[in-house]
């Protein structure tokens, strides 16, 4: 087996006191690690210096919302459960992962008459329910208003603590928009409203939305990448968003999700629908220039993107840099900029 194909070929090693539990703020003062690949330089600043660092370029932010997705309630015979919101299914009902044992048709309770109706089972862990109140299905949107009401920010499983207040406001970016999501995108966490208006002087900006599932935290199964089955995540693209990726205007995208989806346009020119991309060393992007992105969990879909802008050496290279400068990693962490 070639070296980039095994999976343990993407594994580093990561102290557990460098994986962030909450932001740094203000926004601005978090690190900013800028690998240009012209003269192939590293160099660290703080984000509050991306002004000054990025070329002209176009920015794309991924507008979507995070869900209250975790909730917790009982089965029938009173044991305790907890359900994660996995993604909406485009006939009403929800893939969902169950912290409990269920069985086809059983019902679980939670706090408002919310019902879910276990309908499948599935071996990969997730699970296809029904949301009641009373004899009433409910649709989409009322299922997320209860939500909004009973349920608590789904924290990645790395954040070894409960949720709090402060999470609904840290664990969403300023510009979320389109509820649907149950992880954050989180390259734009670091992003401030005054951030945002510096940019507008120089960058015109532009919104897709992808809803990211909790899919993004499953590892690769496999020991051979090129077996991995990527996690399917439904996307839109604006109009005029679509005409800056026709277009040959450098991009900076901002973050895993964004780039997944204007390299999936790139080969596909679809507008929305499911995005399945996995970009890695056998799959480069033909679109996106620039990549703004976090430091990613190892063996990570997430890491294998990031070797497919700067090669498998590099990333590897750069990420013991991190360590060793201790920057703070994952979602609450620090960022990275790859010219």
């Amino acid at each position: 087996m070639n070296k980039l194909d095994n999976i343990n070929s993407y594994d580093y090693y990561l102290p557990n006191e460098l994986i962030a539990t909450t932001p740094i703020m203000p926004k601005e003062e978090a690190k900013l690690l800028v690998y240009d690949r012209k003269n192939n330089s590293i160099s660290h600043h703080k984000f509050g210096d991306l002004p000054e660092i990025l070329p002209q370029c176009d920015i794309i932010f991924n507008d979507t919302k995070v869900i209250k997705a975790r909730i917790y309630g009982t089965k029938q015979s009173g044991g305790k459960i907890e359900l994660l919101i996995n993604r909406p299914l485009s006939d009403g009902k929800f893939s969902v992962y169950i912290k409990g044992k269920v069985k086809p048709f059983d019902k679980l309770y939670f706090n408002e008459n919310l019902i879910a109706k276990v309908l499948e089972i599935f071996d990969d862990g997730s699970r296809i329910v029904e949301f009641y109140s009373g004899n009433k299905i409910l649709n989409l949107s009322e299922v997320f208003e209860i939500l909004n009401k009973i349920g608590h920010i789904p924290l990645p499983p790395y954040i070894k603590r409960d949720d709090t207040k402060d999470d609904e406001i840290w664990y969403q970016s300023v510009f979320a928009k389109h509820s649907g999501a149950v992880a954050a995108p989180t390259a734009s966490l670091h992003f401030s409203d005054e951030m945002l208006e510096i940019l507008r002087k120089q960058h015109e900006i532009y919104y897709l939305t992808l809803h990211v599932g909790a899919g993004t935290f499953k590892g690769v199964e496999f020991e051979d990448i090129n077996k991995h089955i990527m996690h399917s995540e439904y996307f839109n693209i604006p109009n005029n968003t679509a005409e800056i990726l026709k277009s040959n205007r450098p991009i900076l995208g901002v973050g895993t999700t964004v780039t997944r989806v204007v390299e999936d346009y790139a080969r596909n020119h679809v507008l929305n629908g499911e995005c399945k991309l996995f970009l890695n060393y056998k799959n480069r992007p033909i679109r996106q220039n620039y990549l703004l992105t976090n430091f990613h969990l190892p063996k990570s879909t997430l890491i294998m993107l990031v070797t497919a802008f700067i090669g498998y050496e590099k990333t590897m290279e750069i990420y013991k840099v991190a360590v060793d400068e201790k920057y703070r990693f994952y979602s609450y962490g620090d960022a990275m900029l790859i010219l």
